[in-house]
């Protein structure tokens, strides 16, 4: 007597379909939805006055990533696990190009880690944010407030030791100013009024702002526009002054 054929019941012909389909692949978003900053001041210091000079200052090197205000996610297959740092930088990665920073893929956390607080993201960036970047390693975790309304002083920092965070005592380095040097960058994080500055201590220089470049090279065009005005006057003259050898 032949043997009957097993009868699959609808749920599990839907069991065995779920083991046969290939699990979703996560999706990261590139963005959360929020702000890039709260302020023009914010926003500005932000990309002119740190992330500019930043990338500028390690141009040259091909394993230092300089970022800021992008999605880091440190949990594989958890896309709520993620914050933005307004500005951080990374040694030991390529630099080049990225739409999201996935900490497994990577394999490092940011060694520098500054972030803008407001009043909406004070209370975040003292506790939450804090203890988070401690977890995760970040090796340096700076705040500062452009409006000086918030923190007492206005900069703040920590280093990370022996798996945790060290508060680091800035120093005043004009009235009303304070700085704290940054071991992992090699420069000093300076306050100037509402801007943090960054001085490059080996040079006994700033590095320069995005609009400080811009200014300098519209002053460098126009020492060339004169120059080049002089030389066609002088010229000029030079050709008036010529002998007449046809007796005029």
């Amino acid at each position: 007597m032949a043997s009957k054929e097993p009868v699959l019941t609808p749920a599990a012909i839907a069991r065995l379909a779920e083991l046969l389909t290939p699990p979703a692949e996560t999706v990261y978003p590139e963005s959360d939805g929020e702000p890039m900053a709260e302020t023009d001041t914010h926003r500005d210091q932000m990309a002119d006055s740190l992330i500019y000079p930043l990338k500028e200052h390690f141009r040259d090197r091909p394993d230092v990533y300089v970022s800021g205000n992008l999605l880091l996610y440190y949990e594989e297959d958890n896309p709520k696990a993620s914050v933005a740092p307004d500005v951080f930088v990374v040694f030991g990665i390529p630099n080049r190009l990225r739409r999201t920073y996935l900490l497994w893929q990577e394999g490092r956390a940011p060694d520098v880690i500054v972030e803008l607080t407001s009043e909406s993201t004070r209370q975040k960036d003292r506790n939450e944010k804090r203890l988070l970047y401690e977890e995760l390693g970040v090796g340096e975790y700076y705040l500062f407030d452009p409006l000086r309304e918030y923190l007492v002083p206005p900069l703040q920092g920590f280093r990370l030791a022996d798996g945790y965070y060290t508060a680091l005592k800035p120093a005043s380095h004009a009235e009303g100013e304070w700085e704290i040097a940054s071991e992992r960058l090699g420069l000093i994080l300076r306050t100037d009024g509402s801007a943090l500055r960054l001085y490059d201590p080996k040079r006994n220089e700033y590095l320069r702002t995005h609009g400080e470049e811009a200014e300098a090279r519209r002053q460098a065009e126009a020492r060339a526009a004169e120059a080049e005005a002089e030389l066609s006057r002088l010229r000029g003259l030079l050709s008036r002054q010529k002998p007449d050898h046809n007796g005029g």
